[in-house]
């Protein structure tokens, strides 16, 4: 039986104003304990920084670069000892480790969406035109060109339980294009397993954002913009709560020969540099891994195709700069992309 209290309106009042100031005493005392907790430090050839807002510095440096370093050993081409190269330098394949299978699954599963516009195989182009460990930055003619395509294709790899098979004795990978979105993730993902949910994760300009900052607001992501090969100062920005953003653009890595920029994101169907019309691509995904490959395969595609692909995908949103057809550069977005904001000065 529910019983029901007699209690005048001016004892009501009372008991009401003390709710209030009780509610405030501990919001603000929350907020108070509420401190910001910085980690940066270098890692796969660039830097890192970890926001993250707690009640005391849960996560260590030494715990974050202990992840990073597995990482490399698994993905990173860079490390003579690493588990990829182990699979670039033998003809039959290697057993994959549990970061090296769950990045090649996702690569495959992009790379099939995608139709090869993402594609791990493109490493053999990737040297030829001197953006791997190869530096020779020379123009490579047709000829060797349509060689090296022979050897380029995600259709050559198989994945058999826990073994990546090779099924061209000559095909070798590069996770570059993907793995520093794992990374991300996986970082992420050992500051949820420790209670921090307030955070912001970047890692060579790829980020992962989970809940807010002080004052209970949202983190704030500056876009970058450009000119020509310049970069600009970051004028606009979005804000999320939640979710992964990252950039892939040809002004990040090239050379000039022989009058022509050559960008290091090169189309795995011709096996040239990519010549298109975006300069640069901003994704925004569920995770840094899905925002990650899905950048390099936009910038392949082309600004039409790729706002028709994210049509018939909703889950993954981008930002686009480009040239128009008279050389004015431009930008759009597709519907779902966070709204966009510019700073004020």
């Amino acid at each position: 039986m529910i019983k029901f209290l007699n209690i005048d309106s001016k004892k009501l009042s009372i008991i009401l104003s003390l709710v209030v100031l009780l509610l405030i005493f501990f919001s603000f005392k929350t907020e108070k304990d509420f401190q910001r907790f910085e980690i940066e430090g270098n890692a796969q050839g660039t830097t890192y920084k970890i926001i993250y807002y707690a009640k005391d510095a849960k996560i260590l440096k030494s715990q974050v670069d202990c992840i990073l370093l597995e990482i490399d050993s698994s993905m990173s081409i860079y490390k003579e000892y690493s588990l990829i190269n182990k699979f670039n330098n033998n003809a039959k394949g290697v057993l994959m480790d549990t970061h090296f299978k769950k990045v090649i699954e996702k690569s495959t599963v992009i790379a099939k969406k995608t139709n090869g516009d993402f594609d791990i195989t493109v490493y053999p182009l990737i040297n030829l035109w001197g953006f791997g460990l190869q530096k020779d930055k020379f123009l490579p003619d047709s000829m060797m060109i349509k060689s090296t395509l022979l050897n380029v294709g995600f259709k050559y790899l198989q994945i058999k339980s826990d073994s990546l098979i090779k099924k061209n004795p000559q095909v070798k990978i590069d996770l570059n294009g993907i793995a520093q979105g794992y990374s991300v993730d996986l970082i992420a993902s050992f500051l949820q397993k420790n209670k921090v949910n307030n955070f912001v994760v970047e890692l060579g300009g790829e980020l992962r954002i989970n809940g807010k900052k002080e004052n209970n607001k949202k983190f704030m992501i500056g876009i970058e913009g450009v000119k020509d090969q310049d970069f600009l100062p970051i004028t606009k920005y979005i804000e999320i709560e939640k979710g992964a953003v990252t950039t892939s653009g040809n002004y990040r890595k090239f050379y000039k020969s022989e009058g022509k920029i050559i960008s290091h994101l090169i189309n795995p169907h011709t096996g040239y540099s990519v010549n298109n019309e975006l300069i640069s691509v901003t994704v925004y995904a569920k995770n840094a891994i899905t925002a990650d490959g899905f950048d390099n395969a936009f910038m392949v595609m082309g600004l039409k195709k790729a706002l028709k692909f994210i049509e018939q995908n909703k889950s993954i949103q981008a930002y686009f700069i480009f040239k128009d057809k008279k050389g004015n550069i431009k930008d759009t977005c597709s519907l779902g992309f966070p709204n966009i904001k510019s700073i004020k000065n």
